[in-house]
């Protein structure tokens, strides 16, 4: 005699159970940016995998060094792993692999560790390693060069190979980023270098159509709030767009100021992490459009050809304050 399946069936909450997971979420935008590295070894040779592994060494290694006693290893959710890749996906194409290590250790250190670990830090921590190198290595952060080719893969420059403190023997002619080049010499690269990559700069950030496609499959997997690229890249349209129809001559057109830089690289990556950007909606927007109207504002009219980086830190800085006055009322209030 078979048991009858009751009619009703009470039971607590939770009634469903989310397969996205903190390590399954890192490990698919790991996988989006192992995509980018690609192409930046591609562009700039076998050297930007040793300037990346440099990076990601020194953030986890000081990520194993600080929480070797805790239960589970932070290790396990992979994000110091995606902090090492972003954080060598934003240096220079020949910067001392010493340095790119040092900056692993101050973005784990500095933009984590000392917040209480992942979830409690306001700043980003791949951008806190980058701003460190900035202001301790200014030269090195911004001395660019040419893309290599595929024929020249396995050149390695010798300056990945400075000592630490000390200068290297450098070979290579140093080159302006596009942006460089329209700041300082009203020079605008064509869009076709723009898109394929074939340009100096940052390694992960030439790659125009690359960013693209990995922001349309993180988007497309859920991954992140997709207005938040969206109002980045839209605030950096509409303010660049603005300046060029007041002074054509001064201010590149807007489809430039979104293909060079790092803004789509920004876009994709940086502006969409979940812990330092707002969890509203209205929230998203606003941080977008700051972002985005912040790094026009920086490059039209700073010191330095790039604004990304300070933008998004200034905006992290406000997440708190855009979450509080942005949380939606509550039910019959």
């Amino acid at each position: 005699m078979t048991a009858r399946t009751p009619d009703l069936v009470l039971s607590s909450a939770p009634f469903s159970r989310e397969t996205a997971t903190t390590p399954r979420i890192m490990l698919e935008v790991v996988a989006a940016a192992l995509v980018v590295l690609g192409v930046a070894c591609w562009t700039f040779g076998i050297g930007a995998l040793l300037i990346v592994g440099a990076a990601t060494a020194g953030a986890v290694v000081t990520e194993w060094l600080f929480s070797r006693s805790a239960v589970p290893s932070p290790l396990g959710d992979y994000s110091a792993l995606l902090t090492g890749l972003l954080l060598g996906l934003t240096l220079p194409p020949e910067i001392p692999l010493w340095i790119a290590f040092l900056g692993g250790v101050s973005g784990i250190g500095l933009g984590k560790l000392i917040w209480g670990g992942l979830g409690q830090n306001l700043f980003n921590p791949a951008l806190v390693g980058r701003a460190f190198l900035q202001a301790a290595f200014p030269t090195a952060i911004t001395t660019w060069s040419n893309p290599v080719g595929p024929e020249s893969f396995f050149r390695v420059p010798p300056g990945l190979f400075a000592a630490p403190l000390l200068r290297a023997d450098i070979d290579a002619v140093s080159a302006a980023t596009p942006l460089g080049l329209a700041k300082f010499e009203q020079q605008l690269t064509g869009y076709g270098d723009l898109i394929v990559g074939h340009t100096a700069g940052s390694l992960g950030e030439t790659s125009a159509v690359v960013l693209l496609l990995c922001g349309l499959w993180l988007g497309l997997r859920r991954l992140f709030d997709w207005r938040l690229p969206v109002a980045t890249c839209l605030a950096v349209a509409v303010c660049a767009g603005a300046l060029h129809l007041l002074q054509p001559d001064v201010h590149p057109p807007p489809a430039f100021a979104l293909l060079s830089g790092g803004a789509l690289f920004a876009a994709v990556f940086m502006v969409t992490d979940p812990v330092t950007t707002p969890t509203t909606t209205r929230g998203a927007w606003i941080f977008g459009f700051g972002v985005g109207f912040l790094v026009v504002i920086i490059r039209q009219f700073g010191g330095l050809p790039e604004g990304v980086m300070y933008a998004i830190l200034f905006m992290n800085a406000l997440t708190p304050h855009i979450n509080r006055f942005t949380q939606p009322r509550s039910f019959g209030a």
